[in-house]
């Protein structure tokens, strides 16, 4: 009997476990749609993606004002900006950490941030922690890059902006140009999904 009981609570733990790791696993997966959002910017406007009448699609990126390995990024994210903005693939940053739990990441250090580093591209508050979980985003710096469709916004590309968050001179992939070089030429995407590396959001 005592055996039964043993076994019972373990079955249990499992199904918990399960349910648990299942309920982790969510978000946007490659080929889904997008939704859109309106969040507000740093100059106290709401930004939609729909905003951007031009645009083919988009690189987001979840990123914040204290994590090292965001922080290690901020220069490559102007220049994805300039680079690909032009070319209807602008960036649109997302803090989506909770001020609360991290006073580095509040709406007036995110403020002063964007002025400090110069962002040529919106860095909005995912206010209420909203949205992040919707695409499922996990860490600092973590990239989805969108193509626009007829159906909608279209996730192409999910993970980290390159192969070295240390050193820009010694990145050998540059996943996110690749993925967006692609989509201009009107060609699939060869890396579809890497391995976001940065800090765990701060929910």
């Amino acid at each position: 009997m005592k055996t039964l009981k043993f076994l019972g609570a373990i079955a249990i733990i499992g199904l918990l476990f399960a349910f648990t790791a299942a309920k982790t696993v969510s978000g946007y997966q490659v080929g889904d749609v997008a939704t859109d959002f309106s969040l507000k910017n740093v100059d106290g406007k709401k930004v939609s993606l729909k905003d951007f009448k031009d645009a083919k699609g988009y690189i987001v990126v979840f990123t914040c004002n204290h994590c090292p390995y965001a922080q290690a990024y901020e220069d490559r994210i102007v220049a994805l900006d300039k680079k690909y903005k032009k070319q209807g693939y602008p960036v649109i940053a997302i803090n989506p950490n909770n001020p609360e739990k991290q006073k580095d990441d509040s709406f007036e250090k995110m403020q002063s941030r964007a002025k400090e580093k110069r962002f040529t591209f919106p860095y909005l508050l995912d206010e209420g922690q909203k949205i992040y979980p919707q695409y499922g985003a996990t860490k600092t710096p973590h990239v989805y890059v969108l193509q626009k469709t007829a159906k909608g916004n279209v996730v192409k590309y999910i993970g980290a902006i390159d192969d070295n968050y240390e050193d820009e001179a010694a990145v050998t992939k540059k996943y996110v140009e690749d993925a967006v070089n692609s989509l201009l030429k009107g060609k699939e995407v060869s890396v579809k999904e890497t391995k976001a590396i940065g800090c765990s959001i701060k929910a």
